[in-house]
């Protein structure tokens, strides 16, 4: 039996098209990946393990992982509460306010740095404030935080905001005509609605947090073992001349970003076809039947 993997269309050209995708991915995506993964492989296993393994390479992975679920965190929590005044309330000035969630992608990360360093730094315009609380924004853990946080923030928002535009009003009203209180209308008709598209926010801002370097280099400090993202060591160990150490480091965060990527989008579909099913008969379920 012949196995065809062209699909009837109406539109010629899939061959031509196809070739196109494949050798456009190949050029930008697949062979720089695959030259990562051939340049670490001329280290024998014991050398691989010394160099992901030593003190310093942990201390990164800790602040860039664990600072980048942090800002995700956040911009998830704040990034509903921005998406949902922007949809679903009108004032002055909503326009620039929605113009303003984009800044992060146009800004150069380097300005974004700058810019955040010197309103944080202690004599900054927000870090003075801090100062005498023995906050220490700039040049600390803290930092780096708020660096990803800030150019993460637009991914929740723009994956959040079209889903809750779509939303149907009359599953609230529904809900309340049933005798749902609010709590109850956003717990069980709202949430379950836009939960994918906040995890697929979340999974986009961890992965550009995990992989920032631009705004968070000025902010950091960048002392070793401290403050010194992953991405930041990696640099250094190019100029030092150390390509293999450098693509050895480089490989433990493209295994690990794959990983925890497949497994929010794993659990995004899951809860996305799970909870939509339910959406429906959550508002029937609001109020208990009687006998």
């Amino acid at each position: 039996m012949a196995i065809t993997f062209k699909q009837k269309s109406i539109l010629p050209g899939f061959g031509l098209s196809l070739g196109f995708t494949v050798v456009y991915l190949s050029l930008i995506v697949l062979i720089p990946l695959a030259a990562v993964f051939l340049k670490t492989s001329t280290l024998s296993w014991p050398q691989f393990w010394h160099v992901i393994s030593g003190p310093r390479a942990v201390a990164s992975y800790e602040l860039s992982f664990g600072a980048s679920a942090i800002a995700a965190t956040i911009n998830l929590i704040f990034g509903l509460i921005v998406a949902w005044v922007l949809v679903r309330y009108t004032f002055p000035g909503k326009g620039i306010f929605d113009s303003l969630v984009d800044l992060p992608f146009a800004l150069p990360t380097a300005v974004a740095g700058i810019a955040l360093t010197s309103i944080y730094a202690s004599n900054g315009w927000i870090g003075q404030y801090l100062q005498p609380l023995g906050i220490k924004a700039a040049y600390s853990r803290l930092g780096v935080v708020i660096a990803l946080t800030f150019t993460g923030l637009p991914f929740v928002v723009r994956t959040v905001q079209p889903v809750l535009e779509d939303l149907d009003k009359e599953m609230e009203e529904a809900a309340a005509s049933l005798g749902a209180d609010r709590l109850q209308t956003v717990t069980r008709v709202l949430l379950p609605a836009i939960l994918p598209a906040a995890l697929t926010g979340f999974a986009m801002a961890f992965a550009r947090a995990v992989g920032e370097y631009g705004s968070v280099v000025f902010i950091s400090g960048n002392m070793p073992m401290r403050t010194e993202i992953t991405p930041l060591l990696i640099i250094t160990k190019l100029e030092q001349y150390d390509y293999a150490g450098a693509t050895a480091i480089a490989v433990v965060m493209l295994v690990a970003s794959f990983a925890l990527l497949l497994a929010i989008n794993l659990l995004q579909a899951w809860s996305g076809g799970r909870l939509r099913s339910k959406s429906g008969a959550a508002i029937m379920g609001l109020v208990p039947s009687k006998a």
